[in-house]
Parts: structure tokens; sequence; C-alpha cells
């Protein structure tokens, strides 16, 4: 199915390999002197950015170069202790033997698996079943989790399912009012932002509620900046203040909830004086906020990482949830509640395989009949499957302990996890780690075998974006000699621990298979096909298959059977009916409660973090691109000039941020965009600046997300 470019004038029309936009572009290649190149050019016709693109997007090429990333296997010599290059049959051997070897002597759960939520569907996929039926372990997750767990759980909770935004981006932009909780869109997605231009100019109005005045929050009507992880009680006070003005839609409430009265008692407890005192948001604000979100015709909750990342995640979008449900703003045209994905195939990542308690199609791991259905699929015993593993950061804090050996793919946890110091250290405590990768990136440079892996340019394969839509991108140009895509490496690996099939390496025949997989699942994607996806710019799941006939023939190009349509797809979830059993929308009651760990006189400051325009994630991938590093080029903390003044501190000046996990030291970038008692760094760099050095991994005990967004430290001066 894939459609190569062969000459500098044709055109790949595929999707941008970094957030959760997924944005349609165009790649056309030129042989030059050093050998096959792309250059992106714009793809307007397609309806999520209409040919924008930020400045990753545009140089995303420059990471397929030679130089740029990883061409050889490597493994790790045992005489001189670096890593060496190798050849694949070499380093598949060992991989396969340190695997089986540790297996062998230490139990199936002694081996550990870490994927990625810039994952294809087809590789996340995959990387699911091979942990299961190859290695048989329970443990397995992806850095996924700590994107939106929260928020997938709040709503399996209130609505019997998950899907990042259950209508398309285009509504947001038709709504009457959007508040907008925890997200900077300006600098995490930018062509998104677009979409609250466009709100504004047809008269609706922009709430954005966050501790930092963000490029975003400049575009708000009002802007509430909360003292970070209070956000709970953020919500709750609103909604106290529906229900004493009256504005809540019992209409809606009767016909379509169940819980209302736990929920607006626990709401009542939360009075506006009440929650000023805890967020420090003023009460006046509170009204203008309600009123703004009542009196328009629509209005719709949007949440990102901020309210999502902490301990009590999961109760925190439940609120806003709530609030949605009472002023009968979910379910309906042009309203609702969604969430802002962030990671590139976040979305999909979850619905296949990789998580700890998850079978392809949102099944659960624990369900007999979910087991039974997958199982048949994979042609294994459902017995033989093993249970629900450990969350993200509990399988990283069992490094070295319980699990020996780590298979990690698309991830750079040494960067990216929670309390970062302590999780290097469980990886180095390790037997054995093998890192699949396209760059040598800081977990990889502790790995026994580095494994050297196509690109999103490079190989095709579907993702999912925040909207529910499933993307076909497509493969423009080979991988350099030396380097195999994912579905080979795991291929080959199963073949050698004696799995010799199963394991296709074509994508469109693993996506044949996930297909059948899903299908009936929550997240069903057996209507959907490679010919269809680019027929129709992506399909939105679910999207079953017609019932009369299994998923072959006609229905692989997107029909059914002679004189069935084919099923049209869901870009809008919840309209007639909720996914719980009886089609009504369930309320969680829930109450404030502080974060885990709360200022005192030894950190008396609270640091809060996040990402900034130019880099992604850990980094890994953008900080190797020159224009990226030139627009930010290092780690910084932002605070407050009255905080500055106290502590001495001019801006540009380097300052020490001490946690009770430990030290972080970059320069201070002094602003009246954040809250004196509070301060920001952004997460991408390694090493003195490591933001993640301080985070807590406190666990939200119903998502396993940590709590990123808030933890108490101090402030120090540097001489010199």
């Amino acid at each position: 199915m894939d459609t190569v470019a062969t000459a500098a004038t044709a055109t790949v029309e595929t999707h941008c390999p970094y957030c959760a936009l997924q944005c349609g572009m165009g790649l056309q290649r030129a042989d030059g002197p050093d050998g096959p190149a792309v250059e992106v050019v714009p793809r307007p016709a397609f309806p999520v950015n209409r040919g924008a693109l930020c400045g990753k997007g545009r140089t995303a090429p420059e990471l397929l170069a030679p130089g740029a990333r990883l061409t050889v296997p490597l493994v790790r010599d045992p005489a001189s202790g670096a890593l060496v290059p190798a050849d694949w049959d070499t380093a598949l051997d060992r991989v396969a033997e340190g695997l089986r070897r540790t297996g062998a002597v230490y139990g199936r759960d002694a081996v550990g698996v870490f994927g990625g939520g810039g994952l294809t569907n087809e590789k996340a996929y995959t990387l699911g079943k091979f942990a299961r039926v190859v290695l048989g372990t329970s443990q397995i997750d992806y850095n996924g989790r700590f994107c939106m767990s929260s928020a997938a759980a709040a709503q399996g909770r209130a609505f019997g399912l998950d899907r990042g935004l259950p209508f398309p981006l285009a509504d947001v932009a038709r709504t009457g009012c959007v508040l907008l909780v925890g997200s900077n869109l300006a600098e995490t997605m930018p062509p998104a932002l677009r979409y609250l231009t466009e709100l504004k100019e047809n008269g609706g109005r922009l709430i954005v509620v966050d501790p930092r005045r963000t490029r975003t929050a400049e575009q708000a009507d009002l802007h509430l900046a909360p003292r970070p992880g209070t956000d709970l009680a953020l919500a709750l006070g609103l909604l106290h203040l529906v229900v004493a003005e009256g504005r809540t839609d019992e209409e809606f409430l009767a016909a379509r909830t169940r819980g209302w009265p736990a929920a607006r008692a626990a709401a009542m407890a939360h009075w506006p004086e009440l929650v000023e005192r805890l967020t420090g948001v003023p009460v006046p604000q509170l009204r203008e906020a309600v009123a703004l979100f009542c009196d328009a015709s629509s209005s719709m909750v949007l949440t990102a990482r901020g309210p999502e990342q902490q301990a009590k995640g999961t109760d925190t979008v439940g609120a806003w949830i709530n609030l949605c449900l009472a002023t009968g703003r979910a379910g309906r045209e042009l309203s609702g509640y969604g969430c802002l994905t962030g990671q590139g195939n976040g979305q999909g990542g979850r619905e296949h395989g990789q998580k700890a308690d998850q079978l392809p199609g949102y099944r659960r791991l624990d369900d007999p009949a979910a087991r039974r259905h997958v199982a048949g699929v994979w042609g294994v015993d459902p017995d033989a499957l093993p249970g629900p593993g450990r969350s993200a950061y509990e399988l990283l804090d069992a490094l070295g302990g319980d699990v020996r050996a780590l298979l990690l793919m698309g991830s750079n946890p040494v960067v990216s996890a929670p309390r970062a110091a302590h999780v290097e250290e469980r990886i180095r405590a390790l037997d054995f780690l093998v890192v699949a990768d396209v760059v040598r990136s800081e977990t990889a440079e502790l790995a026994d075998v580095v494994l050297p892996v196509a690109q999103w340019a490079e190989e095709t394969g579907t993702t999912t974006n925040l909207e529910g839509r499933v993307l076909l991108r497509r493969r423009a140009l080979d991988p350099p000699p030396g380097v195999r895509t994912d579905l080979e490496v795991l291929g080959g690996l199963a073949a050698r621990l004696g799995q010799r099939t199963g394991f296709p390496t074509d994508p469109e025949e693993v996506f044949e298979e996930l297909r059948r997989a899903s299908a009936g699942g929550p997240a069903d994607y057996s209507g959907i096909s490679y010919a269809r996806i680019a027929a129709e710019d992506g399909v939105f799941w679910p999207c079953p298959a017609p019932p009369t006939r299994a998923v072959t023939g006609a229905q692989a190009a997107g029909g059914g059977p002679a004189g069935v349509p084919a099923h049209p797809g869901t870009p809008r979830l919840f309209l007639d009916r909720f996914a719980t059993p009886d089609g009504r929308a369930r309320f969680v009651p829930v109450t404030h409660r502080p974060a885990d760990e709360e200022t005192d006189a030894g950190y008396p400051v609270v640091l809060t973090t996040g990402r900034v325009l130019a880099q992604y994630q850990s980094g890994a991938q953008t900080r190797r691109v020159a224009a990226l590093n030139a627009a930010e080029p290092g780690p910084y903390v932002e605070l407050h000039p009255r905080l500055a003044d106290r502590l001495g501190v001019a801006d540009g000046e380097p300052v020490a941020v001490v946690s009770r996990r430990g030290r972080a030291v970059a320069p201070a970038r002094v602003t009246r965009a954040i809250r004196p008692d509070t301060v920001f760094m952004p997460f991408h760099w390694p090493g003195a600046g490591r933001a993640n050095t301080l985070t807590n991994p406190a666990l939200d005990p119903v998502s396993g997300m940590p709590e990123f967004k808030v933890c108490a430290v101090r402030i120090e001066r540097l001489d010199g």
C-alpha cells in the first residue's frame, strides 16, 4: 500500500511525527549529493491543520539524515564497557539470549517492556502481543501513561468510553464558549490555536485556566490563575455557583444522567470564599466564569496536562466533567468535555495493548470475554495470557528489583520520568537493557544493546489523533542501510524466541489483524482500512464492520457486502446516548484535597513543569535540530519579579531549584506572567537542568498518573 515518491515533483501525503494533532503534510523527495532526502510541503486540504505547521513539523526531515540518527546496532563491549557497532544478527541474538535467560532464571515477570506514545498503532499492537505471547510477561506499560491517563479514567467513569475529543476540532470554533484548563496550545499545538481564534471571530468566548499568563492565556476573555494543584477546588467552586444561581439543566439531569444528588452535595461544600482562599482566584472572577460558560448557547471544557498530571488528576477531570453534565453541556451538538491528547499516538497507543491493563480494541485485560476474543485472534489459550501489570512509574521503580531486564521502544525515561535521578538509578541497576530508538538518547546510552529503527517518513503505519481520527502515515523513502523497522525487530526477536509465526513485518498485514482483534470492542477499528483512510482523510472510531460478513474482501477496501453500507465512522460521540449500560452519564462525587506535597518553611515555593514551543517531550529528537535549539537552547526557571527581588536574583542569573528529590540548576527568567508563589521549568533537557529530577512520583490511585504539575521546592541563588 506504500506510495513512494521517486522524483522531486512527486508528493507523498503523510502526517507530522510529533504531537497528537498529527498535522497533514506533504513530502517531496529529491536526490542530493548525500543520497535521497525529503522536503516538507503544505497539505492545505487536510482538515485538522489546513496546511499550517509549527517549526517542529517543518524541520522534522532533518532527523532523517544519517548524521543525526542511529544507523547501526550497538552492543556493550564487556571489556571496555563501551557501546560498539555490531551486525544485526549479533545484536538480536544477544537480545534474545538476555531476555530468555532472565525469564528462565527469575520468572517471566522479571522481563519488562516499556513502550512509547509515538509508536504507530501497528507497532503498539505488536509490542503488546509480543510481551504477552512471546515473553509471557504482565510487566508492560508505556510513557503515554504520563500523558492523559487521568482524563481517560475520568471519561470512562462518567461516559463509559474514553476518546480524547468526542467531537472534531472544527466544532471548537463553532461553540459559544470554551473553558480551556491547563493547556498552552500556542506553544504545544500551535496549528490548533486557529480554532480558538476562529471561536472569537465567530463571537464565542474563551476562558483559560493556567497559573501562568501564557501566549494562549493572552488570547482569553478571562484568565483564571489558580495556585498549582487547586484545579479541583476551582471546578467545584464553579459548580457550586452553577447550583446556587439556578443554572443547572434539570431536564438533561433527569433524562440523561445518574448520581447528581451526591455530586451536588459534594460541590456545595466548596463555597466561593473558600475556593478563593484555596486557589487564589477572586470570587468575582469565579462568577464571571460561570456567566460566560452558562450564558453561551453551547459550551465546551477542554483539559490537558495541567489538571491531569496530579495525584488527584482523575477526580480533578471528573469535577470538570460534572460541571459539563450539570449544565447540560455534554452529549449535545457543539457542547461537551474533551481532553487534548499530547503525544503523537497517545490515543491509539493505549487502545491496542501497550497499557498494563488493556488488550486491543480498548478491552480490559481482566475481562474473560475480552481475553477469549483476543486470544482467539492470536491463536493462544486465553488462560496463557498474563494478567494486568504495573503502571508506568511503578514499572520503572521496580527495575533492578523484581524486573531484571527491560525492552524499551520509543521512550526516554531518563529525562521524561518523574523523580528522574531515581529512575536513572533503577535503569542502571538492570541486568539487561535493550533500547530501540531512532537516536542515541540519554536512556540508550545506558543500554546493553541499542537497535536503530526506522522513522516516520521511512515506514507506513496508522496513528489516531486527539479527535479519534485514524490516519495513515505513508513511507516516502527507504531507511538507511543498517536500519530496520520496529516490526522487523519484533518479528526477528519473536522468531529467535520460538514464535516463528504471528509477527508479520508488513504494517498493513498487522493492521488487518488489529481490525479483527478490535472488532466488537469499545475502540472498534474493524470497519477501517488503509484504502478507506486514504480516501476519507481519516476515519473516526468506533467504526465497526457490517455484521453480516467477516472483515475480508470488499470490506478491506472500506465497503461491506453487496447492499450493506459501510459504517460512516463516529465523529461525534454521545449525541444519542452515553456508552454506559443504560445510556446515561454517571456523576462521580469528588471533593478537594491538597497536593501530595505542600509547601513549608524549607520548601516554600510551588514548582510546575511543561513544554516550550521549539522542543518536544524529552527533547531526544528536537535537541538535534539546529533551528529549534537556536530558538530554545536550554532549560530555565521562570519566576515572578517579587520572588526574584526577595532572593536577589537578576534575569539570566543561574539559580538552583531544590526539592526533596534533588537539585536542578538553570538560568532565571524573571516575568510577571507567573504567580509570585510559583516557578516554572520546561522538562526537555537532561543534565544539571533536568526538571524531572525534582518532580514528585506520587500516583493517582485510579490512573497511575504521577504528580508532575506540583511539588514543593526552594530557590537558591548561586554566586558566580
